[in-house]
Protein backbone atom coordinates (compact mmCIF):
# COMPACT_ATOMS: atom_id res chain seq x y z
CA UNK A 1 0.00 0.00 0.00
CA UNK A 2 2.83 2.38 0.87
CA UNK A 3 4.53 1.58 -2.44
CA UNK A 4 1.30 2.38 -4.32
CA UNK A 5 0.89 5.71 -2.50
CA UNK A 6 4.49 6.55 -3.27
CA UNK A 7 3.88 5.82 -6.97
CA UNK A 8 0.74 7.95 -6.98
CA UNK A 9 2.63 10.88 -5.49
CA UNK A 10 5.22 10.77 -8.27
CA UNK A 11 4.49 12.21 -11.69
CA UNK A 12 4.27 9.87 -14.66
CA UNK A 13 7.23 10.08 -17.02
CA UNK A 14 6.27 11.63 -20.38
CA UNK A 15 9.78 11.82 -21.86
CA UNK A 16 13.14 10.18 -21.33
CA UNK A 17 16.68 11.53 -21.05
CA UNK A 18 19.24 9.71 -23.22
CA UNK A 19 22.57 10.00 -21.40
CA UNK A 20 24.60 8.90 -24.45
CA UNK A 21 28.39 8.70 -24.49
CA UNK A 22 29.64 11.91 -22.91
CA UNK A 23 28.82 15.45 -21.74
CA UNK A 24 32.03 16.77 -23.27
CA UNK A 25 31.27 18.81 -26.40
CA UNK A 26 34.39 17.65 -28.26
CA UNK A 27 33.49 13.99 -27.63
CA UNK A 28 29.93 14.67 -28.81
CA UNK A 29 31.21 16.16 -32.08
CA UNK A 30 33.57 13.18 -32.54
CA UNK A 31 30.65 10.83 -31.88
CA UNK A 32 28.54 12.74 -34.45
CA UNK A 33 31.23 12.51 -37.15
CA UNK A 34 31.91 8.80 -36.55
CA UNK A 35 28.25 7.79 -36.41
CA UNK A 36 27.40 9.90 -39.48
CA UNK A 37 30.20 8.18 -41.42
CA UNK A 38 29.04 4.72 -40.28
CA UNK A 39 25.41 5.52 -41.07
CA UNK A 40 26.18 6.81 -44.57
CA UNK A 41 28.42 3.80 -45.38
CA UNK A 42 25.68 1.44 -44.16
CA UNK A 43 22.97 3.18 -46.20
CA UNK A 44 25.14 3.35 -49.33
CA UNK A 45 26.17 -0.32 -49.01
CA UNK A 46 22.66 -1.65 -48.47
CA UNK A 47 21.04 0.56 -51.13
CA UNK A 48 23.82 -0.42 -53.54
CA UNK A 49 22.97 -4.10 -53.07
CA UNK A 50 19.25 -3.40 -53.58
CA UNK A 51 19.85 -1.36 -56.76
CA UNK A 52 22.40 -3.89 -58.10
CA UNK A 53 20.01 -6.82 -57.64
CA UNK A 54 16.94 -4.98 -58.99
CA UNK A 55 18.78 -3.69 -62.08
CA UNK A 56 20.47 -7.01 -62.96
CA UNK A 57 18.09 -9.68 -64.32
CA UNK A 58 20.69 -12.41 -63.70
CA UNK A 59 20.29 -11.78 -59.97
CA UNK A 60 16.51 -12.20 -59.96
CA UNK A 61 16.78 -15.44 -58.02
CA UNK A 62 15.44 -16.48 -54.58
CA UNK A 63 18.81 -16.01 -52.83
CA UNK A 64 19.16 -12.39 -54.00
CA UNK A 65 15.46 -11.67 -53.42
CA UNK A 66 16.00 -12.49 -49.75
CA UNK A 67 19.27 -10.55 -49.75
CA UNK A 68 17.33 -7.45 -50.85
CA UNK A 69 14.92 -8.02 -47.96
CA UNK A 70 17.89 -8.38 -45.60
CA UNK A 71 19.28 -5.05 -46.83
CA UNK A 72 15.90 -3.39 -46.24
CA UNK A 73 15.90 -4.88 -42.74
CA UNK A 74 19.41 -3.52 -42.09
CA UNK A 75 18.35 -0.04 -43.24
CA UNK A 76 15.35 -0.16 -40.91
CA UNK A 77 17.46 -1.47 -38.02
CA UNK A 78 20.24 1.12 -38.15
CA UNK A 79 17.81 3.98 -38.91
CA UNK A 80 15.96 3.23 -35.67
CA UNK A 81 18.78 4.46 -33.42
CA UNK A 82 21.48 6.36 -35.33
CA UNK A 83 19.54 9.42 -36.63
CA UNK A 84 18.25 10.28 -33.14
CA UNK A 85 21.75 9.80 -31.72
CA UNK A 86 23.18 12.12 -34.39
CA UNK A 87 20.59 14.78 -33.58
CA UNK A 88 21.33 14.45 -29.87
CA UNK A 89 25.08 14.90 -30.40
CA UNK A 90 24.64 17.86 -32.73
CA UNK A 91 22.03 19.81 -30.73
CA UNK A 92 22.93 18.50 -27.25
CA UNK A 93 19.19 17.92 -26.72
CA UNK A 94 19.03 14.54 -24.97
CA UNK A 95 15.25 14.35 -24.55
CA UNK A 96 13.15 11.76 -26.38
CA UNK A 97 9.37 11.70 -26.09
CA UNK A 98 7.50 8.72 -24.68
CA UNK A 99 6.05 8.04 -28.16
CA UNK A 100 9.54 8.31 -29.67
CA UNK A 101 10.84 5.77 -27.19
CA UNK A 102 7.97 3.39 -27.99
CA UNK A 103 8.75 3.78 -31.71
CA UNK A 104 12.45 3.00 -31.16
CA UNK A 105 11.67 -0.17 -29.19
CA UNK A 106 9.04 -1.33 -31.71
CA UNK A 107 11.18 -0.67 -34.80
CA UNK A 108 14.25 -2.11 -33.07
CA UNK A 109 12.44 -5.41 -32.49
CA UNK A 110 11.24 -5.42 -36.11
CA UNK A 111 14.78 -4.80 -37.40
CA UNK A 112 16.46 -7.44 -35.23
CA UNK A 113 13.63 -9.96 -35.65
CA UNK A 114 13.41 -9.63 -39.42
CA UNK A 115 17.20 -10.00 -39.63
CA UNK A 116 17.02 -13.33 -37.81
CA UNK A 117 13.92 -14.44 -39.73
CA UNK A 118 15.43 -13.68 -43.12
CA UNK A 119 18.72 -15.39 -42.21
CA UNK A 120 16.65 -18.48 -41.32
CA UNK A 121 14.86 -18.40 -44.68
CA UNK A 122 18.16 -17.90 -46.49
CA UNK A 123 19.54 -21.01 -44.75
CA UNK A 124 16.54 -22.96 -46.06
CA UNK A 125 17.15 -21.56 -49.54
CA UNK A 126 20.78 -22.77 -49.46
CA UNK A 127 19.62 -26.17 -48.13
CA UNK A 128 17.20 -26.65 -51.04
CA UNK A 129 19.75 -25.38 -53.59
CA UNK A 130 22.49 -27.80 -52.46
CA UNK A 131 20.56 -30.80 -51.15
CA UNK A 132 17.70 -30.79 -53.71
CA UNK A 133 19.12 -28.97 -56.77
CA UNK A 134 16.78 -30.64 -59.29
CA UNK A 135 13.70 -29.51 -57.36
CA UNK A 136 15.04 -26.05 -56.49
CA UNK A 137 13.02 -24.06 -59.04
CA UNK A 138 9.87 -25.98 -58.14
CA UNK A 139 10.22 -25.51 -54.35
CA UNK A 140 11.65 -21.99 -54.34
CA UNK A 141 9.25 -20.55 -56.91
CA UNK A 142 8.28 -16.87 -57.01
CA UNK A 143 5.05 -17.34 -55.05
CA UNK A 144 6.76 -19.37 -52.32
CA UNK A 145 9.53 -16.77 -51.92
CA UNK A 146 7.05 -13.90 -51.61
CA UNK A 147 4.98 -15.85 -49.05
CA UNK A 148 8.07 -16.62 -46.96
CA UNK A 149 9.24 -13.00 -47.01
CA UNK A 150 5.76 -11.69 -46.11
CA UNK A 151 5.45 -14.31 -43.34
CA UNK A 152 8.81 -13.19 -41.92
CA UNK A 153 7.86 -9.50 -41.87
CA UNK A 154 4.33 -10.10 -40.51
CA UNK A 155 5.45 -12.49 -37.77
CA UNK A 156 8.07 -9.96 -36.68
CA UNK A 157 5.47 -7.18 -36.62
CA UNK A 158 3.40 -9.32 -34.23
CA UNK A 159 6.49 -10.24 -32.18
CA UNK A 160 7.58 -6.58 -31.97
CA UNK A 161 4.05 -5.52 -30.97
CA UNK A 162 3.90 -8.11 -28.17
CA UNK A 163 7.36 -7.25 -26.82
CA UNK A 164 6.64 -3.50 -26.94
CA UNK A 165 3.31 -3.97 -25.12
CA UNK A 166 5.04 -6.00 -22.40
CA UNK A 167 7.72 -3.33 -21.88
CA UNK A 168 5.36 -0.36 -21.83
CA UNK A 169 2.87 -2.09 -19.57
CA UNK A 170 5.45 -1.10 -16.92
CA UNK A 171 4.89 2.15 -15.05
CA UNK A 172 7.51 4.92 -15.29
CA UNK A 173 7.12 7.47 -12.53
CA UNK A 174 10.59 8.02 -11.08
CA UNK A 175 13.85 8.56 -12.90
CA UNK A 176 13.71 9.14 -16.66
CA UNK A 177 17.47 8.79 -17.25
CA UNK A 178 18.43 6.06 -19.75
CA UNK A 179 22.13 5.21 -19.69
CA UNK A 180 22.20 4.61 -23.44
CA UNK A 181 22.12 6.56 -26.68
CA UNK A 182 18.70 5.06 -27.54
CA UNK A 183 15.74 3.49 -25.74
CA UNK A 184 16.91 0.03 -24.73
CA UNK A 185 14.84 -2.68 -23.02
CA UNK A 186 17.20 -3.44 -20.08
CA UNK A 187 17.60 0.28 -19.37
CA UNK A 188 13.83 0.85 -19.34
CA UNK A 189 13.39 -2.06 -16.95
CA UNK A 190 16.01 -0.55 -14.65
CA UNK A 191 14.19 2.78 -14.31
CA UNK A 192 10.67 1.36 -14.03
CA UNK A 193 9.03 1.99 -10.65
CA UNK A 194 7.01 -1.26 -10.83
CA UNK A 195 8.12 -4.87 -10.44
CA UNK A 196 9.77 -6.02 -13.69
CA UNK A 197 10.12 -9.74 -12.89
CA UNK A 198 7.07 -10.79 -14.94
CA UNK A 199 8.06 -8.66 -17.95
CA UNK A 200 11.65 -9.92 -17.78
CA UNK A 201 10.46 -13.55 -17.76
CA UNK A 202 7.99 -12.98 -20.63
CA UNK A 203 10.56 -11.18 -22.79
CA UNK A 204 13.16 -13.87 -22.02
CA UNK A 205 10.76 -16.73 -22.82
CA UNK A 206 9.57 -15.20 -26.09
CA UNK A 207 13.13 -14.28 -27.09
CA UNK A 208 14.59 -17.71 -26.28
CA UNK A 209 11.71 -19.47 -28.08
CA UNK A 210 12.16 -17.44 -31.27
CA UNK A 211 15.98 -17.58 -31.17
CA UNK A 212 16.03 -21.32 -30.43
CA UNK A 213 13.68 -22.11 -33.31
CA UNK A 214 15.56 -19.96 -35.84
CA UNK A 215 19.02 -20.93 -34.60
CA UNK A 216 18.12 -24.63 -34.47
CA UNK A 217 16.64 -24.50 -37.97
CA UNK A 218 19.78 -22.86 -39.35
CA UNK A 219 22.13 -25.35 -37.66
CA UNK A 220 20.09 -28.35 -38.87
CA UNK A 221 19.99 -26.89 -42.42
CA UNK A 222 23.76 -26.49 -42.46
CA UNK A 223 24.21 -29.97 -41.05
CA UNK A 224 22.46 -31.35 -44.15
CA UNK A 225 24.31 -28.86 -46.39
CA UNK A 226 27.78 -29.87 -45.13
CA UNK A 227 26.85 -33.54 -45.42
CA UNK A 228 25.75 -33.04 -49.05
CA UNK A 229 28.78 -30.90 -49.96
CA UNK A 230 31.26 -33.45 -48.60
CA UNK A 231 29.71 -36.06 -50.91
CA UNK A 232 30.46 -33.94 -54.00
CA UNK A 233 33.34 -35.75 -55.78
CA UNK A 234 35.17 -32.76 -57.30
CA UNK A 235 37.10 -30.23 -55.21
CA UNK A 236 35.90 -27.43 -57.49
CA UNK A 237 32.28 -28.49 -56.96
CA UNK A 238 32.72 -28.52 -53.18
CA UNK A 239 34.36 -25.08 -53.28
CA UNK A 240 31.56 -23.62 -55.41
CA UNK A 241 28.89 -25.01 -53.08
CA UNK A 242 30.67 -23.72 -49.96
CA UNK A 243 31.27 -20.29 -51.54
CA UNK A 244 27.51 -19.72 -51.91
CA UNK A 245 27.07 -20.40 -48.17
CA UNK A 246 30.06 -18.48 -46.80
CA UNK A 247 28.51 -14.96 -46.85
CA UNK A 248 25.34 -16.19 -45.17
CA UNK A 249 27.27 -18.08 -42.49
CA UNK A 250 29.50 -15.06 -41.83
CA UNK A 251 26.52 -12.70 -41.49
CA UNK A 252 24.66 -15.14 -39.23
CA UNK A 253 27.74 -15.61 -37.01
CA UNK A 254 28.25 -11.83 -36.76
CA UNK A 255 24.61 -11.23 -35.81
CA UNK A 256 24.61 -14.03 -33.21
CA UNK A 257 27.90 -12.94 -31.66
CA UNK A 258 26.81 -9.33 -31.20
CA UNK A 259 23.39 -10.23 -29.74
CA UNK A 260 24.76 -12.93 -27.40
CA UNK A 261 27.52 -10.62 -26.17
CA UNK A 262 25.05 -7.77 -25.61
CA UNK A 263 22.37 -9.68 -23.72
CA UNK A 264 23.97 -12.86 -22.33
CA UNK A 265 27.39 -11.75 -21.13
CA UNK A 266 28.23 -12.27 -17.43
CA UNK A 267 27.21 -9.54 -14.98
CA UNK A 268 30.90 -9.10 -14.12
CA UNK A 269 31.33 -7.62 -17.63
CA UNK A 270 28.42 -5.25 -17.18
CA UNK A 271 29.11 -1.53 -16.73
CA UNK A 272 27.87 1.71 -18.27
CA UNK A 273 30.78 1.80 -20.74
CA UNK A 274 30.43 -1.89 -21.62
CA UNK A 275 26.66 -1.51 -22.09
CA UNK A 276 27.24 1.35 -24.53
CA UNK A 277 29.89 -0.57 -26.48
CA UNK A 278 27.78 -3.73 -26.64
CA UNK A 279 24.81 -1.70 -27.88
CA UNK A 280 26.96 -0.33 -30.70
CA UNK A 281 27.96 -3.92 -31.54
CA UNK A 282 24.46 -5.24 -32.19
CA UNK A 283 22.74 -2.09 -33.51
CA UNK A 284 25.51 -0.80 -35.79
CA UNK A 285 27.89 -3.58 -36.81
CA UNK A 286 25.49 -6.02 -38.59
CA UNK A 287 23.84 -3.34 -40.82
CA UNK A 288 27.30 -1.88 -41.56
CA UNK A 289 29.18 -5.11 -42.25
CA UNK A 290 26.48 -7.23 -43.95
CA UNK A 291 26.71 -5.44 -47.34
CA UNK A 292 30.51 -5.35 -47.08
CA UNK A 293 30.61 -9.11 -46.42
CA UNK A 294 28.33 -9.88 -49.38
CA UNK A 295 30.27 -7.57 -51.68
CA UNK A 296 33.61 -9.15 -50.75
CA UNK A 297 32.45 -12.77 -50.62
CA UNK A 298 30.01 -12.90 -53.53
CA UNK A 299 31.32 -12.57 -57.10
CA UNK A 300 27.86 -12.05 -58.61
CA UNK A 301 27.26 -9.01 -56.37
CA UNK A 302 30.75 -7.70 -57.14
CA UNK A 303 30.12 -7.95 -60.89
CA UNK A 304 26.66 -6.35 -60.59
CA UNK A 305 28.04 -3.44 -58.53
CA UNK A 306 30.94 -3.00 -60.97
CA UNK A 307 28.56 -2.91 -63.96
CA UNK A 308 26.35 -0.46 -62.12
CA UNK A 309 29.28 1.86 -61.34
CA UNK A 310 30.47 1.72 -64.98
CA UNK A 311 26.95 2.49 -66.20
CA UNK A 312 26.62 5.59 -64.03
CA UNK A 313 30.16 6.66 -64.84
CA UNK A 314 29.31 6.56 -68.56
CA UNK A 315 26.13 8.54 -67.94
CA UNK A 316 28.08 11.24 -66.09
CA UNK A 317 30.72 11.49 -68.81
Amino acid sequence: MNQRNKMDNQSTVTEFLLMGFSNDRDVQILHFVMFLFIYLISLIGNFLIIIAVVSNHNLHTPMYFFLVNLSLSDICFISTTIPKSLATSLTNNRMISFAGCVAQIFLGFIGAGSELGLLTIMAYDRYVAICHPLQYRLIMNREACIKMAVASWLSNLIHAFLQTCIIFSLHFCGSNRISQYFCDVPQLQKISCTDTKVSQVLILVIGITVDSFCGGFIFVSYGYIFSAVLRIPSVQGRYKAFSTCTPHLTVFSLFNFTVVFSYMRPKSLSSTTMDLLSAVLYTVLPPLLNPIIYCFRNKDIQEAVWKLSKKYKNLLT
